[in-house]
């Protein structure tokens, strides 16, 4: 028996189409750096110098904050536990908590000193308290974003203080956004406070999308003057979560309306697709000499994917494998491959496994079987 390349294009599934139209139209944006991905599946919808290395500034605070929220749901933290203010979080420049030297400050206090406010003291004293000196916790830092997957960072302090050899890339910043939002639920509110008051001082966040009806749930604005005006945001609409960093914009005029626009241009263009649930049969694959003349291939997990609204006309979906498939079968097995191809997106593989177990004929039904199909194919069974 001789094994066959076998594509079976599931014609089914481009019913969900109309007619053929162009993809998503072009977008342009004043942005030097920016990414947009959708997160349930990972889809970058839009990308400029995502991969370019740019100072942060005070979007650095989040991997600092990531770092308090894993000490408080491993429980080596508590909201109510208390951090001393050294002389050097007191004098910290730029952006501040105003917290006092001398004093303690609680731990959610900190928390939102550091995402509301973007104080810089905040950030100091959040990263003295965990590792004992600002310089200790950078290392620690490092260490968390190569293990998060921010392959391009490298954090040189804890606020972003501009500083030679603190940088990071678009796409870094978005892992982080990520991880953030799914690792810690419980604590990803805080970035959706609209203000905070702190020794009696009210200030109110930064991020421009949390005033407009974008549907922003957080995350962090920074400046420098070497980086621009940055942002990295999320907004949910309808159950769909995108993630967007921006950096580079000239003014903080710019980063709003650059930032709602390049979220409304992901939501308006592009949509998800549930095309299977998990334990869906896909197809049916012939099967050599077995107790059944075919066998389900059947999907893992669910399988959504992004596309592009006037992209999905002209998506092809196939399942591979080379057959007919020899038995025994066992059930699990993987046995072939869905493939999902649309235009201007990277192709999109999943392994189709078998639905149930296939036994071998008994022997003295083997040779009938084999001539039938030699003759006649797999109609023939």
């Amino acid at each position: 028996m001789m094994l066959r390349p076998v594509r079976l294009v599931l014609l089914a599934l481009l019913a969900l189409a109309g007619p053929s139209i162009a993809p998503a139209r072009a977008f342009e944006t004043a942005a030097r750096e920016a990414i947009l991905i959708d997160d349930t599946t990972g889809t970058v919808l839009f990308e400029k110098n995502a991969d370019q290395r740019m100072p942060p500034s005070s979007m650095s605070k989040m991997i600092t904050v990531y770092m308090l929220f894993s000490r408080l749901a491993e429980g080596a933290l508590s909201l109510d536990d208390t951090f001393p203010v050294s002389e050097k979080a007191w004098r910290k420049g730029g952006s501040k908590m105003f917290v006092e030297v001398g004093k303690r400050v609680r731990v959610e206090d900190l928390i939102q000193g550091i995402v509301v406010q973007s104080g810089n003291d905040a950030a100091i004293v959040a990263a003295e308290g965990m590792a004992g000196s600002e310089a200790a916790f950078v290392t620690e830092l490092n260490t968390l974003a190569k293990r998060l997957g921010m392959t391009r960072s490298t954090f040189k302090n804890a606020s972003g203080w501009p500083e030679e050899g603190h940088l990071t890339i678009a796409r870094d910043l978005a892992t982080l956004a990520h991880h953030t939002i799914h690792d810690f639920p419980q604590y990803y509110h805080y970035y959706g406070e609209k203000s905070f008051t702190y020794n009696g001082i009210r200030q109110g966040n930064r991020n421009p999308l949390l005033y407009r009806n974008a549907g922003a749930d957080g995350l962090k604005t920074g400046h420098t003057q070497s980086g621009g005006y940055g942002l990295t945001a999320s907004a949910v609409r309808d159950g769909r979560r995108l993630i967007l960093v921006m950096n580079g914009l000239d003014s903080v005029r710019a980063r709003a309306r650059e930032s709602e626009r390049l979220l409304e241009y992901g939501f308006r263009e592009f949509t998800n697709y549930t095309l299977f649930k998990a334990g869906d049969t896909v197809a049916n694959a012939d099967v050599w000499l077995g107790e059944t003349a075919t066998v389900p291939l059947v999907i893992g997990e669910d399988l959504v994917v992004t596309l592009a609204r006037r992209a999905r006309s002209e998506m092809t979906v196939t399942a591979v494998y080379q057959g007919p498939i020899p038995t025994p079968i066992k059930k699990g097995q993987r046995l072939a491959t869905l493939r999902i191809v649309a235009p201007n997106t990277a192709p999109i593989e999943r392994p189709l496994i078998a639905g149930r177990a296939v036994g071998k004929l008994a022997a003295f039904r083997r040779l009938e079987a084999a001539v039938s199909y030699l003759l006649w194919g797999p109609s023939a069974r």
